[in-house]
């Protein structure tokens, strides 16, 4: 997908996120994985082969690619561009004599991407208290220059003065960069940090924070392992996925667990919330249209993201979201409710497999982002849909949430017209019809 012909299909698909290297959200695989055939001799669940597949420190996708981030000597200046045509030849041009394979958003509309988002997140936070900024996987930095540049720029002195800005990063490399690119602006040093650690790591957020932050998460849940469910047709219960070699130790099969996973457990839960509230009279008519029309069901959980977002709540309780990422992808063979598309690049060309079995280190993976289901997470994680099974409690919800396109997002929040051409056309607002954003923060209405 990284590598497909920039297309007015496609050219929203190219800004899949070397920010996730940096991310690593998952339990580290079993040792078994270690190997240089991904799975060892003993089953793994479907998360942590993917999780294998894309981060092994030596086999993995994102350790086989260049580490290098995509990063523009200069930003776009969109208003000397006359159209779409004009656009999509300038960036062709600047993927070729870069030979990066992907640049992230943040980085193609620099600055005015970050902007939005430091101005939703000044019009939301608290600035009588100081200002405090985690951002997970903050490949080059720009998006820490870009927030903070607008936060000197636009908001009360004091503010700047007392914000800090903390990027959680696993990648050593990659932290370097992101002090470079934010250090160009001398004021900025003294309020960035990094701390190099996984994100979903519990421990590495120490004693919980009960100040008020934000966190941003910028196409971070598209790479995250998921962990696929199947059951034999509508009403047979969920059974866990694992993957186990055959006995020719060169072929991948799938393996079929009752549920014991406490995650999987969790996730399927949540995702179930709703429909375990339905009547009984829909239930008698599913288990007639399974008799009738008996079919296989496969569904795939954002394990990783779940585990991600139980961490952040229990170690900043306060915390405020915004995050964005793919609300669907194109082209996707492989079968399955939120299934990832599975793509590689050979001789110049791209592959999309159609079996996720078929990653090997050499694909990458990555999933769409249910939206509904991330919302329905965010309060699980928050303690307020748990509330909910007892329904003598009055509780009201511990987070006001809010979806948003990214054309609409920007529209309310950025600058639109710094990424407008001559003739109208806005890549930024007109080419993303497949992102959204996603905001979360904390209320006082629990009683």
């Amino acid at each position: 997908m990284l590598s497909r012909t920039l297309t007015t299909k496609t050219l929203p698909f190219i800004f899949n996120v070397v920010d996730l290297i940096a991310v690593n959200p998952c339990q580290p695989p079993l040792k078994a994985l270690f190997s240089t055939h991904i799975v060892g001799d003993k089953p793994v669940l479907v998360r942590d082969f993917i999780h294998s597949a894309l981060y092994h420190p030596k086999h993995g996708y994102f350790s086989q690619r260049s580490r290098s981030v995509g990063v523009l000597d200069a930003a776009i200046k969109f208003n000397q561009l006359q159209g779409r045509k004009a656009y999509m030849k300038h960036v062709d041009k600047i993927y070729k004599q870069s030979e990066i394979s992907w640049f992230t958003p943040v980085e193609l509309f620099k600055p005015w991407y970050a902007h939005g988002i430091a101005e939703a997140i000044m019009r939301t936070a608290n600035l009588s208290v100081p200002l405090k900024i985690y951002e997970i996987g903050g490949g080059s930095g720009t998006c820490a220059k870009g927030v903070m540049d607008y936060i000197m720029l636009n908001a009360p002195e004091r503010v700047y003065n007392n914000m800090t800005y903390i990027s959680v990063e696993i990648s050593p490399s990659l932290a370097e960069i992101q002090k470079e690119t934010v250090g160009q602006v001398s004021s900025h040093s003294s309020k960035f940090r990094v701390e190099c650690r996984d994100a979903a790591d519990r421990a590495g957020w120490g004693n919980v924070v009960q100040q008020p932050c934000w966190v941003i998460m910028l196409e971070v849940f598209d790479n995250l392992p998921h962990d696929l469910i199947y059951s034999e047709n509508q009403v047979s219960p969920w059974m866990e996925v694992w993957v186990e070699k055959q006995h020719d130790r060169e072929t991948l099969t799938e393996l079929y667990k009752p549920l014991e996973d406490p995650l999987i457990t969790r996730c399927i839960e949540i995702m179930e919330f709703d429909e375990n509230h339905n009547t009984q009279r829909s239930g008698m008519l599913k288990n007639i249209w399974s008799k009738v029309f008996p079919k296989p069901r496969r569904c795939w959980l954002p394990t990783g993201c779940l585990k991600l977002l139980e961490v952040l709540h229990d170690a900043l309780p306060k915390m405020s979201l915004i995050a964005s990422d793919f609300t669907f992808l194109p082209d996707v063979k492989v079968p399955g409710e939120r299934a990832p598309l599975v793509s590689t690049k050979k001789d110049g060309s791209s592959t999309d497999y159609g079996n996720y079995l078929d990653a090997k280190g050499d694909a990458d993976i990555f999933f769409p982002t249910d939206f509904l289901l991330l919302e329905r997470m965010d309060h699980y994680c928050s303690g307020w849909l748990k509330m909910q099974k007892d329904k003598s409690s009055k509780q009201g919800k511990k987070r006001r949430t809010l979806t948003l396109d990214t054309s609409s997002f920007m529209e309310e929040f950025g600058l639109p017209t710094k990424t407008r051409t001559k003739d109208g056309y806005n890549p930024l607002l007109d080419d993303f019809k497949n992102t959204k954003f996603y905001l979360s923060v904390p209320t006082h209405n629990t009683k």
